[in-house]
């Protein structure tokens, strides 16, 4: 029997779940590793390097005159020590990532060799502009593809990720109303946005005034329409949105925003559900940022930098930031100040162009999939998170009626009176071997599973993630509430403390013969 096919059997006896002892504390090739600091082994080093020859300082007296504190390790030790922590992640390379809002998808290897290539990979920002002519050529190549894909007259590039976009939209909506004399206080933000979003009004300098869902998941138009007047600035909507929803009244929403002379900013963390079949600009929307490093596969948190492009309608590309790829007579050029066509710019929000690793990988893939397979990509992912929520209908509780876009979102009320909960279950899913879901959020929703299966799984890996959250779920309702909280059992550490850990966190490792100066 396969590991996930036990899910759907009788939850193990007791006796099988214990952790396992032995005499070294390891679990098979479940290796104990100690801190790097913890293996110090004084008079051991990685390198062999010989007695500097003298010389006359220059720090004036402040020479330090106590050992640096790093640990004294072999080469094999260090490279053992990484090799391992690296064995305990939990990677889109070892399985699924059912992680909802994040579009954590696989990321082709073909992009990766792209960005290596002698010419991309060894660029310096302060080359002469005849030097790089190719990249430039690929940077503006990049702003085609999404102009076309968002129908959008003008693109930002520089902004580093989606929260940097979010900001850089709002800055030149801020320097729109300026320039036409109309300062504004209030954005609006709907319930089910992403938490950057209300983040990003306030640090422009807005107040931030929230707008309930409906009974179907999307915004409430008649509770928008009520809050709209002269002083909003803007109203900021994730299309679709976060509960996986299409807003299906965004052009009535448009409307409404553009009469009280608003503008309509687009949160496009959730671009992959769309790319291909919408474009953004029909549906009313002023500004909208792009997630390169979700929608278009490139290395997403840890494996970063991220790379979050805005998208501009004409009457905002004028504020677009700095600088401005141009095509000159003698090749492509650059508008580095704020004077001439660009004097509305709000200037620069990033040292040089942006991240060109980021455009050789996005483009790429954008070339290798062409405007048919950027359509089935959207088309799959919207496949891919219904054929879920149909797999999870007689287990999991919807928490809204009807088909969903590219994440499926359910509430807790499956769990109701089982004595387990969101938290519960999650940690559940870790000893299967799978990542959990996406957990309370968004907030509309109580004890939220938001699950984003992608275009990238096939239907043998979504069936096997199925059998497992099937199969616990039904040992929820079956009463095994004790094995929930225990779990996970069979990971490296137990599960944590979590209010502990958030209100004394241990953030930096000390000896023990400071640890216990410390408690004295």
């Amino acid at each position: 029997m396969s590991e996930w096919s036990q899910a759907l059997s009788a939850h193990p006896v007791a006796a099988d779940t214990e952790p396992v002892q032995t005499i070294s504390g390891n679990r098979g090739l479940q290796i104990e590793e100690p801190l790097i600091f913890e293996q110090d082994s004084p008079g051991h080093c990685g390198v062999d390097l010989p007695e500097p020859a003298p010389f006359q300082s220059r720090l004036g007296g402040l020479e330090r005159n106590t050992p640096i504190g790093l640990p004294g390790l072999s080469e094999p030790q260090v490279v053992r020590h990484f090799t391992r922590l690296s064995q305990k992640n939990y990677a889109i390379d070892s399985g699924l990532y059912p992680l909802g809002s994040c579009t954590m998808k696989h990321n082709p290897r073909l992009n990766e060799k792209m960005a290596r290539l002698p010419g991309f990979a060894d660029l310096h920002p302060l080359q002469p502009l005849s030097t790089v002519q190719g990249a430039l050529e690929l940077i503006d190549t990049l702003a085609h593809w999404l102009k076309t894909l968002t129908g959008m007259p003008a693109v930002a590039l520089p902004p580093a990720a989606g929260a940097h976009g979010e900001l850089c939209g709002i800055m030149t909506i801020r320097a729109a109303l300026e320039a036409r004399g109309d300062r504004r206080s209030h954005i609006l933000v709907p319930e089910s946005a992403h938490g950057t979003n209300p983040a990003t009004a306030a640090a422009c300098g807005y107040g931030v005034e929230a707008i309930p869902a409906n009974a179907r998941g999307r915004v409430d138009l008649a509770a928008l329409k009520a809050k709209l007047g002269a002083d909003v600035a803007a109203l900021m909507l994730t299309n679709p949105n976060t509960c996986g929803l299409f807003e299906d009244e965004i052009l009535d929403i448009a409307a409404a925003v553009h009469a009280a002379g608003a503008f309509f900013y687009c949160d496009g963390a959730n671009f992959n559900a769309i790319v291909g079949r919408v474009l953004p600009a029909e549906l009313g929307i002023d500004a909208l940022h792009l997630n390169l490093h979700k929608t278009f596969s490139t290395p997403h948190g840890g494996g970063g930098p991220g790379s979050g492009p805005v998208a501009l309608s004409a009457e905002l590309a004028p504020h677009a930031p700095l600088p401005w790829i141009v095509h000159g007579a003698g090749g492509f050029d650059l508008v580095e100040h704020a004077e001439g066509p660009a004097a509305g710019s709000i200037g620069r929000i990033k040292g040089f162009h942006g991240q060109m690793g980021m455009f050789v990988r996005a483009l790429t893939y954008m070339m290798s999939h062409g405007a048919d397979g950027l359509r089935q990509v959207a088309e799959d992912a919207v496949l891919n998170a219904n054929y879920l929520r149909v797999r999870f209908a007689d287990a999991l509780s919807l928490a809204f009626p009807g088909t969903c876009m590219h994440e499926v979102l359910f509430d807790d009320g499956f769990l109701k009176d089982t004595g387990v909960t969101t938290l519960d279950f999650a940690k559940a899913l870790i000893d299967e071997g799978f990542h959990p879901m996406t957990m309370y959020f968004p907030l509309v929703v109580h004890g939220a599973l938001l699950i984003e299966p992608t275009e990238t799984e096939s239907k043998a890996s979504l069936d096997q993630f199925a059998a497992v959250v099937n199969g616990l779920a039904a040992r929820a309702r079956a009463g095994d509430a004790a094995a929930f909280r225990a779990a996970p059992l069979l990971t490296p550490r137990r599960r944590l403390d979590e209010t502990a850990a958030a209100r004394k966190p241990v953030l930096r490792w000390h000896p023990a013969s400071v640890q216990k100066e410390a408690a004295e």
